[in-house]
């Protein structure tokens, strides 16, 4: 198509193609924008590998992979008297920028509950407890306290899993039955 043809048609939003007919899903792209498959201000081509990586992954594969990440965020250190903390109660340590490295970290968890088609009142829901880790970890001292209580990770993979398991995209975790003793 030229420029004459196209001028005036602009497709819906989500409809999987950029420009002249670009694919982010299989990394197949045409001019309007692209060049030798890359987005022209992508110099690495950083959007297209993401886009292929992510394409194969399952539900189930997402939730390990959060899973272990919030394990190591919020729980991976057993310290004297059984309590367990994680990465963010350590970095979080640092003034300022140890809460935004775990803050934007603690994102990730809820950017991938989105691509996993989570509702947007669950993303809200998980985003307010990554906003409340956040503002109130940035407190001197008892901000890290507050990060190695509230977990926020945690929680926001536990409602991540809850959903998908409601809705089918994912085997429950937990076999929910009553056992009956046969003598």
């Amino acid at each position: 198509m030229t420029s004459s043809q196209t001028a005036g048609r602009v497709p819906p939003f989500g409809a999987g193609s950029f420009g002249n007919g670009g694919d982010f899903q299989t990394g197949n792209f045409q001019a309007g924008g692209f060049k030798d498959g890359r987005f022209q201000d992508d110099a690495f081509g950083l959007r297209a590998k993401a886009g292929q990586a992510m394409a194969g992954s399952t539900p189930e594969q997402v939730m390990a992979r959060l899973e272990l990440l919030a394990h190591i965020l919020d729980t991976a250190i057993l310290l004297p008297g059984n309590r367990r903390i994680g990465l963010d109660a350590i970095v979080g340590l640092i003034p300022v920028i140890g809460d935004a490295i775990t803050t934007a970290i603690s994102s990730y968890i809820v950017w991938e509950a989105r691509r996993l088609g989570a509702p947007r009142w669950l993303i809200a829901r998980m985003a307010a407890n990554v906003a409340i880790d956040g503002v109130v970890g940035a407190v001197p001292l008892v901000g890290d306290l507050f990060d190695a209580a509230f977990k926020a990770n945690r929680r926001n993979v536990q409602l991540l899993r809850r959903h998908l398991e409601r809705s089918g995209a994912l085997k429950p975790s937990v076999i929910d039955v009553a056992a009956t003793r046969l003598d």
